[in-house]
Order: structure tokens, then sequence, then C-alpha cells
């Protein structure tokens, strides 16, 4: 027992170091979190996918990834792309902002929303080279049992980083009464992703 413990804690603080960054994901769970829209079910998706991915990884599926690099490239198109759309319509809203009442008038459907998370979870290259690659290979430095618990830290910090940016973003929303907090969190968002957008056309190019 006493070696599962300190695996565990080297997975949660590996998994929480690559997961709380500013990323496009991120940056979509935070304005979904002050809308209050679909907070619990985003979060679980961004979590379970986490945890789907670092469990392949621990399984080894990361060894057949790294031997398919067409598979990352087609991501890494698909994303690109996505997230460049993603991007002008940030910008767009940033030309008209509305309050944090407005905002909450305009209703989102909930398909529409899981498959924009979905989206921005799976058409990032960087999550299965993180997630699966990574966390995957690292894993193995431990025996069978110890490797599962270092699978289930990094697991444990995912749940807790979008439950506590998902929920934790409402302690922002006296500050995004005010019209002028969007347009700064749209321009934002909108430079997190075309800076993403154009970092991944560029590997392309590179590779």
């Amino acid at each position: 027992m006493s070696g599962y413990l300190p695996a565990a804690v080297s997975g949660f603080l590996l998994g929480a170091s690559l997961i709380i960054a500013i990323g496009a994901q991120n940056a979509f769970i935070l304005r979904q979190g002050l809308l209050r829209r679909h907070v619990f079910v985003l979060c679980l998706i961004c979590a379970l996918a986490d945890a789907a991915l670092i469990a392949a990884g621990i399984a080894g599926l990361g060894t057949v990834v790294a031997a398919f690099p067409r598979l990352i490239v087609a991501v890494t198109g698909g994303g690109a792309a996505f997230l460049a759309v993603y991007a002008f319509m940030a910008f767009r809203r940033a030309l008209h902002p509305g309050s944090l009442k407005a905002a909450k008038a305009g209703k989102t459907d909930l398909r529409a929303a899981v498959l924009t998370c979905l989206a921005f979870t799976f058409l990032n290259p960087h999550v299965y080279l993180d997630t699966v690659v990574l966390l995957g290979s690292l894993s193995a430095r431990y025996p069978s049992a110890a490797r599962a618990a270092f699978g289930g830290g990094a697991v444990a910090a995912s749940f807790a980083w979008f439950f506590a940016l998902g929920y934790g973003a409402r302690l922002l929303q006296p500050l995004f009464a005010r019209p002028a907090a969007w347009r700064v969190l749209d321009i934002v968002i909108g430079l997190v992703m075309a800076a993403v957008a154009t970092r991944l056309a560029l590997a392309l190019t590179d590779s």
C-alpha cells in the first residue's frame, strides 16, 4: 500500500501540470461556467474523456498511437480548422458584447454544447500526446498495481480541475455583469483559439 500512494500523488501532480493551462478546452469550460449552462455535463465529459485516454495510455495504447503518425496529422488538421472557426466566432462576439443577463437570455442547446465540447476534447492532438503517450509511457516505470494508482491520480486531477473551473467560474459573475468584461473574455478566448490553431497549422507544415 505504501508504494501506491507515491505513485498516485505523482500521477495527480503530473496530470494537473498537463491539464491546468490556458487552452481551448479550458476557455470553453470557463465561459460555460460563467453562463451556468450545462456545467455538470460538460465538466463530466471532459473528465471522463481524460480518464478514458489515460486508461488507454496505461494499457499500452500509447505505443500504437506513436506508430501511426498519420492519425495525429489528421486530428491536427481537423483541430486547426475547428479552432480557427471558433476564434472567428469569439472575435465576432467581442464586437457586440452582452452582459451576463443578456448572455443568459440566449438559449444554448445541450446537444450543440456537448458536440462542441467533444470537438474541443478530441480534435486536440496534444490531448493524445499528453494523456495516452506521455502519461502512458511514464506509468511504465511502476509495477502493474502502482501503475493503476498512478493513472488514478492523473484521473483525479482531471476531475478536480474541470469541476473546479466550471463551478468556480460563478465567483467571477459580478465582474461579468458588465459588457466590457465579456468583450475582454471573448478577445482572450479568440486569441487563445487563434494561437492554438496557428500552432497546429505550423505543425502540419513541418511534418
